[in-house]
């Protein structure tokens, strides 16, 4: 690694960026612009967020208030948990821990830096970590491999069985770093008895580790509490979700990043909440005005990511879709499968309930949640066994009126390409035109984004969607 990469804390130079960033976003038109020319390097990440208004800042305000309480855990007596974005932060938050998300550390350095997260992502290949893993993780684990982050306590994931280089890559974290490691495993099912007793069971074990490592029992109310503001997250999701169904969508592209980082970040606590009732407000305004979130209020086709999104410099993906007059209309990491979203109605017994009148109803709710995080729910087995990867993705397509799906991954997502080429021969099959990206969502030097932006361009003309 270079020495002055060393020279600052990983995560406290997020915090920094994004506080400064928010803080940037709080004065005049006039005083904004005139911060703009003097941060040439942030202007294409910070122009486009605060352009979305009163969202766009609070999202700002989110992030930053996320890496704070990480650079201010230990001095608030708090535990430091490393986790993945497939797992709820809800129950951290419940046991008074603060997550450390490596994908969205990962996502948001590639966002934010034009040198992104490459450094630390060899790093983490030169102290011995296989290359051919998925970068989400090796982005921010690397720095924090070097000592260039708070101290982690503990460490806590659910991946077993659904993405083995998710998994490898934290219990590779636990052994380099030894730190405490707790893994919550998943069984191929989804809604049958024996599938919920073994959640409940693994979920109470989870607790029980928790407790040990911070030394306080749960709170049976602080968790009620956490349950019951997700509980207010789900229905704005819910009503976001609805709106989305309309022709044209009135939701803006970069909306889906702010919903599920936003989950990711702060699911089950009321800094998400306010985001959310942000996006809300202004998606109603533009559904009223029947106008579409695109900056030209134009829509010409509606693409389904039926994975992930690609987090290069300068939110370059949602600027191109934009200016394409393309409407993102989400993918599988915005899907969490609460009871009240519109495409759960016809497939209930697949949905989560959030029922807070004990502990164990409770142990139940987060456990059946955390069981349909994205990833976890559709990637858990067989691509077209039910309930899983192309079930979602051809409901969640005829749903939302999907012109054409896209798939995003990085060269490490074994668990997809064993089988994206086969679940795009079934989407073709079912009328959706699909394109594969090559790129990496988390390193462009895999395939620049010169690249990637062309074969979009190709796939778009030659399949006369444009």
């Amino acid at each position: 690694m270079r020495p002055e990469i060393k020279e600052y804390n990983f995560d406290w130079m997020l915090w920094t960026t994004m506080e400064t960033a928010y803080k940037s976003a709080l004065g005049t038109e006039k005083e904004f612009r005139r911060v703009l020319s003097y941060v040439p390097y942030f202007k294409g990440i910070l122009d486009p967020i605060v352009s979305e208004g009163e969202p766009g800042v609070s999202f700002l305000k989110l992030a930053a208030g996320y890496f704070e309480n990480i650079i201010t855990a230990h001095e608030k007596g708090k535990k430091l948990a490393m986790t993945t974005f497939c797992f709820s932060p809800a129950i951290l938050y419940a046991m008074d821990t603060v997550p450390v998300t490596l994908e969205i550390l990962s996502a948001l350095a590639g966002l934010t830096w034009k040198r992104g997260a490459f450094d630390y992502l060899d790093y983490c290949v030169e102290s011995g970590f296989t290359e051919t893993s998925c970068s989400s993780q090796r982005g921010a684990l690397g720095a924090y491999m070097a000592g260039l982050g708070e101290d982690i306590d503990f460490i806590v994931i659910d991946t077993g069985g659904i993405c083995d280089t998710n998994a490898n890559a934290y219990s590779f974290a636990s052994a380099y770093m030894d730190k405490p490691f707790f893994q919550l495993n998943f069984p191929a099912g989804l809604t049958d008895e024996r599938t919920k007793a073994y959640h409940r069971d693994d979920y109470k074990a989870l607790i029980a580790f928790i407790e040990g490592q911070t030394g306080k029992k749960l709170d049976e109310d602080k968790l009620r509490g956490v349950l019951n503001e997700m509980s207010k997250q789900d229905e704005i999701i819910a009503d976001l979700e609805e709106m989305e169904c309309l022709v044209p969508n009135p939701l803006p592209s970069v909306y889906n990043l702010f919903i599920y980082s936003g989950r990711f970040m702060f699911g089950g606590s009321p800094e998400y909440t306010e985001l959310l009732t942000t996006m809300a407000k202004a998606v109603q305004q533009n559904a009223e005005a029947g106008i579409s979130g695109i900056k030209s209020g134009q829509e010409k086709c509606r693409a389904f990511f039926f994975y992930i999104d690609h987090y290069t410099v300068n939110l370059r993906l949602w600027q191109w879709l934009d200016q394409h007059e393309i409407s993102h209309i989400g993918g599988i990491l915005s899907r969490f499968f609460s009871d009240n979203v519109p495409y759960t109605r016809g497939r209930e017994e697949e949905a989560y309930r959030i029922e807070t009148g004990d502990l164990d109803t409770m142990i139940d709710s987060i456990a059946e949640m955390n069981a349909r995080m994205p990833m976890v729910r559709s990637i858990r087995g067989p691509y077209d066994a039910p309930h899983m990867w192309l079930d979602d993705a051809l409901a969640l397509g005829k749903l939302y009126g999907a012109d054409c799906m896209i798939y995003n991954g990085t060269p490490g997502c074994r668990n997809t390409w064993s089988n994206v080429k086969l679940i795009a021969k079934d989407l073709e099959k079912s009328g959706y035109p699909t394109h594969i990206m090559y790129a990496d969502a988390f390193d462009d030097r895999v395939e620049s984004w010169d690249a990637t932006s062309e074969r979009l361009d190709e796939f778009f003309k030659l399949r006369r969607l444009l």
